[in-house]
């Protein structure tokens, strides 16, 4: 694993290799994309059938799960997963329904103003597929949006090259009462989110992580409906003051590097030594990882160990990259605060990230490429909206009628004036 100083023109590099990756990305696939997006508007189901056969090699009769399928899922599961399943949706849907927001109500001299968190009616959520099936992000999607109150929820799923769905997905899919899912996935499963075609419905938010062309289509129907995020490659950052156990450290860092070969693993620490053992430990779990060809090629191109000379600096650097997960592994708690911009924050060699991916409780679904610098883990809020009411009565309007009036007509609008000031003249 590649070794350098904070302040050398490698690390440098490699930081800004890090941080362009995203944009580099994303305009490799945009004309695809779009073109994507625009034939499933103006072919629908078809479009769809289509991409189905052209990308899953699957020729499908029908898009919809039935209810066969998703009865049957649960028989198919191991006893050990489901039990797994259940407990981490216990534990998901206690954090996640505990942070419902509640109306917020001012009064003032006669006028009631309230803000209202509203429930979004109907959301769309991505669950990837591919190179692995993904149960959690069923969970960590659906039970937000069921605890927000959301009428309606429908699932986008990539089928297998049968035209299977993975039954751990469907059980938990069933758990968490997604009303509709449909074997679809990539760019086109969110156009079909976003405009609707015979057989999807348009929803109003679409949640989910996805693969390049996944965000990307993201980005593209924002304005038609709401999307959580822009997310990228999974990435964890792991801050040390050099005294900790290397192969806590290197199995972490492997953790996320085994996602895909564009996954993020950075280490900074105080200590050259650490860094040598945390790098060769890398090299020995590596050998012995069912997924090693998939880790090493992310370790190798986007995997490093940058040593700082100081605290405050491991400080500067992590909110600098803001990262999706980020561990913390300082004997010295009052420097925790001071990390600010991340996705999740995992702090003691007792927190390992694999613990908020599947059974704490926060949400799994974070912001990456340093966009935790301003977004927010997807969460309850996420399939809220907020809505202002206003309710005053003549007296609480009468008491500042006059100001208003008077900054409408500094602004040269006298209708806005007009309304105001005709509730109190004479022929009311």
């Amino acid at each position: 694993m590649n070794i350098f100083k904070l302040n050398s023109e490698k690390a440098k590099a490699f930081l800004n290799k890090i941080s362009s990756r995203q944009a580099d990305m994303e305009d490799k696939v945009l004309d695809t994309v779009r073109e994507i997006i625009n034939k499933v508007r103006q072919n629908g189901d078809n479009a769809l059938i289509g991409y189905a056969k052209q990308f899953d090699k699957v020729d499908l009769k029908s898009l919809e799960v039935s209810s066969i399928e998703l009865s049957e899922a649960e028989n198919k599961i191991d006893k050990d997963v489901k039990k797994a399943i259940d407990k981490a949706y216990e534990n998901i849907w206690e954090f996640q329904s505990a942070q419902k927001p509640e109306d917020f109500i001012y009064e003032k001299e006669g006028i009631v103003s309230k803000t209202r968190y509203i429930p979004i009616e109907t959301a769309g959520i991505y669950v990837p597929g591919g190179k692995a099936a993904y149960p959690s992000s069923v969970l960590m999607n659906a039970i937000p949006a069921r605890a927000a109150g959301v009428k309606n929820i429908i699932m986008t799923v990539p089928c297998d090259e049968n035209g299977g769905i993975n039954p751990e997905v469907l059980y938990a899919a069933k758990l968490c009462k997604v009303d509709r899912i449909f074997k679809v996935g990539g760019a086109q499963a969110i156009a079909a989110l976003a405009y609707g075609t015979e057989s999807i419905p348009k929803v109003d938010v679409i949640t989910g992580p996805g693969n390049i062309y996944v965000s990307v289509a993201k980005k593209l129907v924002y304005g038609a409906v709401n999307v959580d995020m822009i997310a990228g490659p999974s990435e964890i950052l792991i801050v040390s003051d050099g005294n900790q156990n290397p192969s806590y450290i290197a199995a972490d860092l492997i953790s996320q590097a085994e996602h895909d070969e564009l996954a993020s693993s950075i280490l900074l620490t105080l200590s050259d030594k650490e860094a040598e053992a945390v790098s060769n430990e890398v090299g020995v779990q590596l050998s012995k990882l069912p997924k090693s060809k998939i880790a090493s090629e992310a370790i190798k191109n986007y995997g490093a160990i940058l040593v700082c000379d100081t605290k405050q600096e491991l400080i500067d650097i992590a909110n600098q990259i803001a990262p999706e997960h980020l561990e913390v592994l300082l004997e010295d708690k009052k420097f925790t605060d001071s990390l600010i911009n991340a996705g999740c924050i995992f702090s003691g060699k007792y927190s390992p990230e694999p613990l908020g991916d599947y059974m704490a409780g926060p949400n799994h679904i974070l912001p990456t490429n340093g966009s935790a610098r301003a977004f927010s883990p997807l969460g309850i809020q996420s399939f809220m909206k907020r809505s202002n009411y206003i309710e005053a009565s003549k007296e609480g309007l009468e008491k500042i009628y006059k100001d208003i009036a008077c900054f409408a007509k500094a602004e040269n609008l006298d209708g806005h004036a007009n309304s105001i000031l005709r509730r109190f003249s004479d022929d009311e």
